[in-house]
């Protein structure tokens, strides 16, 4: 059994910069050790430690698919130390990865329903991950109906523009990005995200729908989805924001007496109805 509290050896494969504030990036990693890549086994949902030698860890949603083979991809917002220092990183450098870490979406009982998948701004990564799994060919046809909409504040802080564009060109998924507030050349929703998830009235009738974004995103799509018929036991949320430490021993993370690195930090809002509102 591996040891929890020491990193695996990758390298950085490649950076891409994902948004015009150039404050979010990226990293594509490759294990340095094949039996690293054979035994890291994950899901859509989970998160990873990642460690920087000198500068500390980052808790990190994982923005890749494990149906893509041979590296991890990880989006990085500038916001501390740790991800200053990651920031600085180019292509070659020797860095650590813990975990995987966290309990994924429940994929056993997505199977045989529809889905639809709410988000906003960075919080995008591990549904970038979700999206990315049930498309492959070996996945579709395991879900219904897939709605997914995805908003931020303006075009250029949309993250995976180019995956963004491949998905709205195909006909097994329905996707929706939109924007705060028109911007000149946008062509597509303007509008917060809570407010077209209620226009477009989505049918809760075998239906999950997973949530994932900034609390305040969180707090009013809630109340939307309520309304329009969504059991609290239909709707899957992830705090992955709350992640510190990863197994449960700094305590930093915890919402009442839930650790959600250890529980979550995938939660129904069943779940999270019965525990002090802190991850608003």
């Amino acid at each position: 059994m591996k040891n929890p509290y020491v990193p695996l050896p990758v390298t950085i494969d490649e950076v891409f910069i994902e948004n015009e504030a150039r404050d979010i990036k990226t990293f594509r990693l490759t294990f340095d050790r094949d039996e690293d890549r054979a035994g890291f086994s994950y899901l859509p949902g989970q998160f990873a430690e990642l460690s920087l030698f000198g500068a500390g860890e980052s808790p990190i949603g994982i923005a890749s698919s494990p149906t893509e083979e041979g590296f991890l991809l990880f989006s990085v917002k500038r916001t501390g130390v740790v991800t200053g220092e990651l920031h600085a990183c180019a292509a070659g450098r020797k860095m650590g990865v813990r975990g995987p870490l966290g309990h994924p979406f429940p994929w056993e009982r997505m199977e045989g329903k529809n889905l639809l998948i709410v988000s906003g701004g960075f919080a995008f990564t591990t549904l970038r991950s979700s999206i990315t799994y049930m498309l492959d060919p070996a996945n579709r046809g395991r879900f219904g109906k897939i709605t997914a909409v995805y908003g931020a504040r303006e075009p250029g802080e949309l993250l995976y523009k180019k995956s963004i564009a491949e998905w709205v060109a195909r006909p097994d998924i329905d996707f929706i990005s939109t924007i705060d507030r028109q911007k000149d050349g946008w062509e597509g929703r303007v509008g917060l995200v809570p407010n077209v998830v209620k226009d477009l009235a989505p049918s809760a009738e075998n239906t999950l729908a997973i949530v994932c974004g900034p609390p305040i995103m969180i707090r009013f799509t809630i109340p939307v989805l309520l309304e329009l018929g969504f059991a609290k036991e239909a709707i899957i949320l992830s705090l992955e924001n709350r992640m510190k430490c990863g197994i449960g021993k700094c305590g930093r993370c915890n919402v009442g007496p839930v650790y959600v690195c250890k529980d979550g930090p995938v939660f129904t809002w069943a779940q999270l109805e019965k525990l002090p509102a802190e991850y608003y």
